[in-house]
């Protein structure tokens, strides 16, 4: 059964988290040759302040 750790920075959309879990879904599906029943996919939402580019936070640089 695949499953997939996604991390991504907080502030996006409940749709476009969705969307993302489909499209992941359907490409290790078809990478894999998997029943897209057995993918597994679990999101993170890290928070800007706990995100660094460059040692500095996403929230200073305003990403």
């Amino acid at each position: 059964m695949p499953l997939v750790n996604v991390q991504i920075m907080e502030g996006r959309s409940q749709e476009k988290i969705e969307t993302m879990m489909k499209n992941v879904t359907d490409t290790i599906s078809e990478s894999l040759d998997a029943p897209k029943e057995n993918v597994r996919i679990i999101v993170t939402e890290v928070p800007k302040s706990h995100w660094s580019i460059g040692g500095t936070t996403a929230e200073k640089l305003g990403r």
